[in-house]
């Protein structure tokens, strides 16, 4: 159940996407993370990240450990299974996105 005050979209919540690495690191995956930001297209949402890099540079930070490239596979017809892009967020890499974003 979402909190007061928390975005949800269909059921899920910021809160809820989160994920654990092995180290024990809390991430994001970015796709996870697009609709519930309003975006419907990867791409558009590839162009925010790549503006919160760009903030996350200027503010000393090394983007690296906030925005780590990651594959996501896809399954596809006939068993076909496609790797995508995707990237797993920091909560900091997922405010910067969010704060980058435009109109999707």
């Amino acid at each position: 159940m979402a909190k007061k005050g928390e975005v949800t979209i269909v059921g899920q919540t910021f809160e809820g996407l989160k994920q654990i690495n092995e180290r024990g690191a809390e991430y994001w995956s970015a796709r996870a993370l697009q609709p519930l930001l309003g975006y419907s297209q990867w791409r558009h949402f590839v162009q925010a990240i790549e503006r919160a890099i760009t903030s996350c540079n200027k503010s000393g930070n090394l983007f690296g450990y906030h925005f780590a490239g990651a594959g996501k596979p896809i399954a596809g017809g006939k068993g076909a299974v496609q790797v995508v892009d995707d990237y797993h967020l920091s909560r900091f890499a997922c405010y910067l996105s969010a704060q980058a974003g435009g109109l999707p």
